[in-house]
């Protein structure tokens, strides 16, 4: 199937606007299949994100060093981390640093979960199994290509 068919949509302005078409419909699609398989372990991507970036950072990091760091930038981190806090997945202290900061750093049971959604890596993969590892790397590379700044 093409994305003319998936949207019933014949024609289109031009093929930028098929292809940014094409990548929203598509994110949307990637979005979904993660989110089916995170629900299992009752959990986000948002979230899923904040504890892969604290678990790499390996260190504590303010909310704002997060949300740097975010996949989708439009996220309140502030209230992710509040839920995250809630499930005690991470842990939430004032910077030794900066009294206005706040220091968050993922819990032991974070690091446990997430050794859970390691086990999960393969059927994450196969959501894009219909592309060959060469295929996904230019694909990556060309995705890579259109945000460079002109």
């Amino acid at each position: 199937m093409g994305i003319d068919k998936d949207i019933q949509q014949e024609n289109f302005r031009s093929i930028y606007q098929k292809l940014s078409i094409n990548l929203i419909f598509s994110t949307n699609w990637i979005t979904e299949k993660i989110k089916n398989i995170l629900q299992e372990e009752d959990i986000t991507p948002q979230q899923y994100n904040i504890l892969r970036i604290l678990r790499g950072s390996k260190k504590p990091l303010s909310t704002l060093q997060i949300r740097e760091r975010m996949l989708d930038k439009m996220s309140d981190t502030s209230r992710i981390v509040e839920r995250l806090v809630k499930k005690e997945l991470v842990e939430k202290k004032t910077s030794n640093i900066d009294k206005r900061l706040v220091d968050v750093s993922i819990a032991e049971s974070g690091l446990e979960l997430l050794k859970r959604l390691d086990q999960k890596n393969e059927e994450l993969d196969a959501i894009l199994q219909n592309l060959s590892p060469e295929e996904a790397a230019g694909l990556s590379d060309l995705l890579d290509k259109m945000r460079e700044k002109i």
